[in-house]
């Protein structure tokens, strides 16, 4: 029972008004139109749906700061992490539009593809027309180009993703990580496929090349140098722009992929024709980003000295890491193509692209 002195006692009602959480409509609650962020063309892509804001940014929406941080001070995602500098890191969006669904569909297909062109190999006996000395090639290099993309995918770019000051720039990171190591994985499984095959094939070998061999050891000394490497945009920017255009291209398109039809295989130019095309769209987004920096509005000139820097360091090393595999140029029966003429193609690309980003060639290629 109410004391005498709660008798008569009014309390105000709660009114909720249109901005109020919680409320079940509003003006635009069904809309699909209202976006956080301004799209690249009149209405938004499903990328940019699902990717743009997705991870908060003081900059952007986060007025009381960065809700998480490190122990040491950092909040979130410092832009310290990088030498580079940019007026707004969120002008950066993937080019192939890379979001969860184009992940497994792409790397699906690519499968599906390979596996096919695997078992059609089986069918037709194809591996019993290999001469000896191209049984030997495969073995030897493709499999120990196997170390290096599996080095890359889950060393270099899985150390990368995180580190990056947009989640635009991470997701394209994750997908090149992602592409190399699945292209690991179906170098190890042609190698497994081939040593069940009934031709004489060691599918062990690969270790000792690629632990061993003279002409492979630089080619591991770049790689796992690229793995210590704080600096994620430099990582980036040593890995995707310098060796994967003097040593990557320089093997994959520029030997493997010119002489395999003339040693009777089919069958390799389709997985390193897949990690090729895999790398064409990791370099895409890797132009784009860069590009982005080199013509910052107000920090261009710094993030060109500072990349110009990162040149003058990793192109020797990656100049002598191809310049070492040459001999393998001569071991195939059929010889389609010189290393001179590879490297020219290679160092041609190269050299393009640095125009492209605003930047000199260092003197290693100007000799």
């Amino acid at each position: 029972m109410a004391s005498a002195e709660t008798v008569g006692r009014s309390f105000p009602k709660p009114e909720f008004t249109g901005a109020e959480a919680g409320l079940l409509e509003f003006p635009g609650s069904k809309s699909r139109s209202y976006n956080y962020f301004k799209p690249q063309k009149l209405r938004a892509t499903m990328y940019e749906d699902v990717t743009m804001d997705v991870q908060p940014d003081p900059d952007r929406h986060l007025t009381q700061g960065w809700i998480y941080g490190f122990a040491d001070g950092p909040g979130g995602y410092p832009k310290e992490w990088t030498e580079l500098k940019s007026d707004d890191w969120h002008k950066f969006l993937d080019p192939n539009g890379e979001w969860e669904q184009t992940i497994y569909r792409n790397n699906a297909n690519t499968v599906r593809q390979i596996q096919r062109n695997l078992e059609n190999a089986k069918n037709a006996n194809a591996y019993a027309a290999w001469a000896p000395g191209w049984v030997r090639f495969i073995e030897q290099h493709i499999g120990a180009w196997m170390h290096a993309e599996h080095g890359l995918g889950m060393h270099v770019f899985l150390s990368e993703q995180r580190s990056a000051p947009t989640n635009m720039i991470n997701n394209a990171i994750a997908v090149n990580c992602v592409h190399k190591l699945r292209f690991a994985q179906d170098l190890a499984l042609y190698n497994l496929d081939l040593s069940e095959s009934h031709i004489e094939f060691d599918g062990t070998v690969h270790r000792k090349v690629w632990q061993s061999d003279p002409v492979w050891q630089p080619v591991r000394e770049n790689v796992e140098q690229l793995t210590a490497i704080g600096d994620w945009a430099e990582s980036l920017f040593a890995a995707n722009i310098v060796f994967e255009q003097l040593v990557g291209v320089l093997f994959r398109s520029h030997l493997v992929m010119q002489i395999s039809a003339r040693n009777g295989d089919y069958v390799t130019p389709t997985l390193v024709g897949a990690g090729e095309h895999d790398y064409n769209r990791d370099l895409g987004y890797s132009r784009a980003l860069f590009k982005m920096l080199t013509s910052d509005p107000t920090n261009a000139d710094h993030n060109k000295a500072t990349l110009q820097g990162w040149l003058d360091r990793w192109v020797p090393v990656s100049v002598r890491a191809a310049q070492e595999l040459q001999p393998i140029w001569s071991q195939p029966a059929e010889k389609v193509v010189s290393f001179a003429d590879s490297w020219t193609a290679a160092r041609s690309s190269f050299s393009t692209l640095l125009g492209e980003l605003g930047l000199s060639e260092p003197k290693e290629l100007q000799k």
